[in-house]
């Protein structure tokens, strides 16, 4: 039946409100130009505070990691690890990482005050890395790992949540990838800087260089946390150095590309809300899925230094062949993201790097060549790209409430972890030096998570479709929220 003159009289005053009430939003900021003016200045000051995260993360992996690198000078005699203690020195870490990560993010949700909450636990971890390098034996190492692994696993998922809260979908995914290159950046610049130390320090005030590692880059954390209390900003709602005009501007940003109000958002039951909106979810648990398989596939990581000693070389070139293959995979990821972020396409842009990563490990189970098995490290790196990739996706895809997306980017990293604590026993000595099962490995999870992602992307889609046909049935002129694919 058609519409009565009323019934489209009401919906032309609608349409008419709606332009009405943008044309007034601007206005508040000035107009259309001078807002546009001002929202570059409110970005241009946010990201140099927020470029403080790319070396905080940098010093979250090198604390983390560090341990591949000591490895070589002598951490498993002077402990007496045998079998698969070293392992478990690596997995235990894991366990930690993935009990605090939700209540983490809820806690940081709720206290809105990231510029101490995160710097704080940046403190703690830098003081238990210096205290890993005076432990005796497996079981204080023990220790040391799994409560390292405990206050690590505030920084992630806090950071990804903090960035949600001031950055647009289409803004998002190259921030993203810049905080990634500081973890990229960590493999290759922790390679360089072990390498140093390990190498002059050895026997200095009677300490073997292993363990002037650990002091001297848990002491480097502790002054860069410290920096970082004065210059990380909070959330829009509860950042001082904002004027009011920049705050409502952010605000209004978040608003525009959620297609709803985040801060004072009211939610019933609160950050209990949110969890269970997020274990609801089957993106959620979806996600989390890819994202295990994905860390499984990425376990060559922390063993790097160990797949470039099968090349023949002393432990300090061995270290230095560890720089140039991540530091190309920073320059690939940034410009990947960059790209991913400007057509606003997400699958191909994950999945073609993991294609390189499963040559890459084709031929290192083929041969033991020199030159090949470097190769195989550069293409293996690149796997890292993806995974920045679908990070990035996964926080576009649970746009709000803030109490949910919260837990949601928490728990997936946390569930995750299940991949790390089994990555951590697919590289033994006793597979190497060709380490072929290990590669057969990596080249199944990597496959998974290509078909996992291609699953998700027609989710999406399907998702994308009700969106547009809900708009249709409202008779909505301007197209709102989509799920990038």
């Amino acid at each position: 039946m058609a519409p009565s003159k009323a019934e489209s009289l009401i919906d032309v005053t609608e349409i008419f409100v709606e332009l009405t009430s943008a044309e007034d939003e601007d206005a508040g900021f000035g107009g259309c130009e001078a807002r546009q003016k001002l929202e570059r200045k409110l970005l241009r000051k946010i990201d140099s505070r927020m470029s403080i995260l790319i070396v905080i993360y940098m010093l979250n992996y090198m604390d983390r990691n560090n341990i591949g690198a000591a490895r070589l000078r002598g951490l498993e005699t002077d402990l007496g690890l045998q079998g698969q203690e070293f392992a478990t020195l690596l997995s235990i870490l894991y366990a930690g990482y993935m009990i605090m990560q939700v209540p983490s993010n809820m806690f940081l949700n709720h206290i809105g005050k990231p510029s101490i909450y995160l710097p704080t636990s940046m403190v703690i971890w830098g003081i238990i890395s210096i205290l890993t390098g005076i432990t005796k034996d497996f079981v204080s190492a023990l220790l040391a790992r799994f409560f390292l692994g405990f206050v690590e696993a505030v920084f992630f998922p806090g950071a990804l949540f903090l960035l949600s809260k001031w950055y647009k979908r289409n803004e998002l995914g190259t921030r993203i990838a810049l905080l990634y290159c500081g973890n990229i950046t960590s493999n290759a610049f922790g390679a360089l800087m072990a390498s140093g130390i390990l190498d002059s320090m050895d026997g200095k005030l009677g300490q073997a260089a292993w363990r002037w590692l650990f002091y001297i880059e848990g002491s480097l954390t502790i002054f860069v946390a410290l920096c970082a209390m004065f210059i990380l900003p909070d959330f829009p709602s509860t950042t001082r150095w904002l004027s009011e005009g920049e705050r409502r501007l952010a605000m209004r940003r978040m608003e525009e590309d959620a297609g709803v109000g985040d801060e004072g958002e009211t939610e019933e039951g609160g950050h209990l809300t949110g969890l269970r909106l997020a274990l609801r979810d089957w993106k959620v648990w979806w996600m989390a899925l890819v994202m295990t398989s994905f860390n499984v596939t990425l376990s060559f990581t922390t063993y790097f230094p160990t797949l470039s000693a099968t090349m023949g070389f002393n432990p300090t070139v061995t270290l230095l062949l560890c720089a140039p293959p991540f530091i190309l995979t920073g320059i690939i990821t940034f410009a990947l993201c960059r790209n991913s972020d400007a057509i606003g396409e997400r699958f191909c842009h994950a999945t073609i790097p993991l294609l390189f990563g499963i040559v890459g490990f084709v031929i290192a189970v083929c041969t033991m060549n020199t030159a090949a098995r470097y190769v195989s490290l550069f293409l293996m790196a690149q796997s890292y790209a993806g995974y920045v990739v679908v990070t990035t996706w996964i926080s576009n895809s649970f746009p709000r409430p803030p109490s949910k997306r919260a837990v949601a980017l928490a728990f997936i990293n946390a569930f995750s972890s299940f991949g790390n604590v089994a990555g951590s026993y697919v590289w033994p000595s006793t597979w190497g030096p060709t380490y072929r099962k290990s590669c057969g490995i990596c080249i199944t999870t990597a496959g998974c998570v290509v078909v996992m992602c291609y699953i998700f992307k027609l989710y999406l889609e399907r998702l994308n479709r009700e969106l547009a046909e809900d708009e249709r049935r409202k008779g909505a002129e301007d197209r709102g929220f989509r799920y990038l694919t």
